[in-house]
């Protein structure tokens, strides 16, 4: 019988993650924000000497998340931060690629959702509503970027990401800066969030 084909990862903190089956034990936030930091959104195809990466991003949508709902639990600040965790072992790939992969990228990256979430504390499916509210920050996040950084126009932007209200996005001007210091930030604010839970 041909042997299993290794389906782990080992990660800096020494941890060794399986990836078709994930436990919570074996995340870190340390691991997840320093991935997150080296994955590029966008394929990289953004202005500027740095890439935007996925934890800019993710530090960028949960401050679109509590603006759009000032009320909402820390437990839910957190989930937004963490929203694209995952993608610290699978790559971000854009919305036609994942199409063309099909249903097995979502069920892998659920499974990782799932076992981060416990990680940390939260459900391992968040409520709809609250998944829905994270996706509009997300799609607020999309179009501050496409704008931004990756050379769309309002108008194209807003076919692909629906145009958000300004009073939203006041003063969130992206700034491309090295994976270093988005790592520390994303981390430190992971930390904080924790302290209020």
């Amino acid at each position: 019988m041909p042997a299993q084909p290794r389906a782990w990862q080992r990660m800096l903190s020494g941890r060794r993650l399986d990836l078709l089956d994930p436990t919570p034990m074996d995340i870190e936030i340390e691991d997840i924000a320093h991935g997150l930091a080296f994955v590029a959104r966008w394929n990289g195809q953004t202005l500027g000497d740095f890439p935007y990466s996925v934890a800019e991003h993710s530090l960028l949508v949960e401050t679109l998340y509590t603006r759009m709902n000032p009320n909402a639990p820390v437990k839910w600040r957190l989930a937004a931060l963490l929203h694209d965790a995952p993608e610290y072992v699978i790559g971000d790939m854009i919305s036609p690629v994942k199409a063309a992969v099909g249903p097995s990228y979502g069920e892998l990256d659920d499974r990782l959702t799932a076992a981060i979430h416990i990680r940390f504390g939260l459900p391992a499916k968040l409520p709809v509503a609250v998944k829905k509210a994270i996706k509009r920050a997300d799609k607020i996040s999309a179009f501050l970027e496409a704008t931004q950084i990756a050379g769309f126009s309002t108008v194209e932007a807003g076919k692909f990401f629906g145009t958000p209200k300004p009073d939203l996005t006041t003063g969130l001007e992206i700034t491309l800066r090295p994976p270093a210091e988005v790592r520390r930030d994303f981390t430190q604010r992971h930390e904080a969030l924790l302290k209020e839970l």
